[in-house]
């Protein structure tokens, strides 16, 4: 595929562009924001680049788009695709991030980080046993390759993971991968439930009280996407006692409303959409890379399954 003109469309525009000139790319570029792009500007190149746009451009008009995120349902959820058009997304170090951000969590509960604090608040000296990390179960929705890295972090602890996916396909990492309609047995004796999962139009609250239901006690990560997850149904859990507590690092809608019930909630913890944090280096290199490959036929492995959303 032959890339002669390629448009940028970023809050990091300037930054983009110092950290590519030491590549000297062989290229016309042009860096907009979002407010300024024309139809003219679609109608010049042959490349759209961008992290998450609050347009819907008219990208039938290149011949490529990339991602400067992991995420793609800015382009495709809802949306119309033209299968012409070839759709690769930023992959780095999301899966090293989004494990640590993860483990730190299961660390803080079973060495009882609240409840200490509590007790230091009281000026009560009360020694409490913490559990450890390999007597917790754990069941990971998405198998991909940040559902894969978090479950083999996780399992050189010794946790039990497990893991959910649409086809249940064995993974590595996972001492046993079921379909989501299998999962049930699953969700009733774990201890921590995560999700990585994109959003599709089969992940699409996709985590509700059907779901939420089956668990006893547990504890939520998500790190996938707040459409996800219905709201309602998950604070409906915590109510239940279905859910012990919830870390939240996504939402339906970012950043999180002011009046949103989910800050006050001391069973919640919010985290400004940080587990997987895309720097402009690392974005760059990627792109540079992909680039090269695009240009010259050569296999993609950030090309993304129109079909699956990812």
């Amino acid at each position: 595929m032959n890339i002669n003109r390629i448009l940028f469309v970023s809050e990091l525009n300037q930054e983009l562009e110092e950290l590519l000139a030491p590549y000297k790319i062989d290229k016309s570029m042009r860096f907009a924001n979002e407010a300024a792009v024309q139809e003219s500007d679609l109608q010049w190149a042959d490349a759209f680049v961008s992290f998450k746009t609050k347009t819907s451009y008219d990208y039938s008009q290149v011949k490529w788009v990339h991602s400067l995120g992991a995420g793609v349902d800015h382009f495709l959820f809802q949306k119309n695709w033209d299968d012409k058009v070839l759709l690769t997304r930023t992959i780095c170090s999301f899966g090293e991030r989004i494990s640590e951000y993860c483990l730190s969590y299961l660390l803080k509960d079973v060495q009882l980080h609240n409840r200490f604090k509590e007790l230091q608040a009281e000026g009560s000296w009360q020694p409490i046993k913490p559990s450890m990390l390999n007597e917790a179960k754990v069941v990971i929705y998405g198998t991909g390759e940040i559902g894969q890295k978090v479950a083999s972090v996780l399992s050189s602890f010794g946790v039990e993971v497990y893991g959910v996916s649409l086809s249940g396909k064995q993974k590595t990492g996972f001492k046993q991968v079921v379909a989501n309609d299998d999962a049930s047995g699953i969700l009733q004796t774990v201890d921590y439930m995560i999700n990585t999962l994109p959003l599709t139009k089969k992940t699409e609250q996709l985590f509700n009280e059907r779901i939420f239901s089956k668990l006893s006690q547990a504890g939520f990560i998500n790190v996938g996407r707040g459409e996800s997850v219905s709201e309602a149904d998950l604070l409906a859990a915590l109510d239940a006692e279905q859910l012990r507590f919830a870390v939240l690092d996504v939402f339906a809608n970012e950043p999180l409303p002011e009046a949103h019930p989910f800050w006050q909630d001391l069973r919640i913890t919010v985290t400004p959409h940080i587990s997987a944090v895309t720097t402009a280096e690392e974005a760059v290199q990627c792109f540079v890379e992909t680039l090269e490959r695009v240009e010259n036929d050569r296999p993609l492995q950030n090309q993304v399954d129109i079909e699956k959303g990812f």
